[in-house]
């Protein structure tokens, strides 16, 4: 089994990944680079600008919107 696959024995409290570990900021800046790498989008000027709107109007914690 591998590290990613819980033991189904387990009781599923404990197979969950806490809601505190699922995040991606690590306290540092998040650019539009970023914000268009993590939407799955290409580098393109359009999809930058998009991103850097986006950050403006929501903030860097809107990344964690996008992410699983």
């Amino acid at each position: 089994m591998s590290i990613s696959e819980p033991d189904p024995s387990m009781p599923l409290r404990e197979r969950t990944t806490p809601d505190s570990l699922l995040h991606t900021r690590t306290g540092t800046e998040v650019s539009p680079e970023d914000m268009v790498l993590a939407a799955g989008r290409d580098l393109t000027p359009r999809n930058l600008e998009w991103a850097r709107r986006k950050l403006e109007a929501e903030g860097p914690d809107s990344i964690e919107k996008m992410l699983p």
